[in-house]
């Protein structure tokens, strides 16, 4: 799911959201991340196979309960880091009698939505 960088934030259906909060290695990601990490940093800190990590960096990522930027460094190997990309979550009950998701985000500063710009860029080229 390719989302625009500018616009407001997607939100993922309720059953996409409780899919990846049931899984134990997602929540143990999402405790751990009390600043962004690398994948590498995540794998040490969460004694998580790094395989597996991946997975669950890539289902939190899509689900928007992560948020994936670019750390630029001098040598050129650029790393991924993640962050929590929420404050709260409430499920609530639609007048259809349907689950759906609000998800209250945290306020942005231009650097980090420039950072997710270059991020959206570089995976594209």
């Amino acid at each position: 799911m390719v989302r625009d960088p500018i616009a407001s934030e997607s939100t993922p259906s309720a059953e996409e959201i409780c899919s990846a909060l049931d899984d134990p290695d997602c929540r143990e990601i999402i405790r751990n991340l009390e600043e962004p990490m690398t994948a590498a940093e995540l794998t040490n800190q969460c004694e998580i196979p790094q395989s597996t990590l991946y997975r669950k960096l890539e289902l939190l990522t899509e689900s928007t309960l992560l948020e994936e930027s670019t750390e630029i460094r001098q040598d050129g190997h650029h790393a991924s880091k993640y962050a929590v990309a929420f404050d709260e979550i409430t499920l609530v009950l639609d007048e259809d009698r349907t689950l759906a998701v609000q998800i209250e985000r945290p306020a942005r500063t231009a650097d980090e939505r420039l950072a997710e710009l270059w991020s959206e860029v570089r995976k594209e080229t």
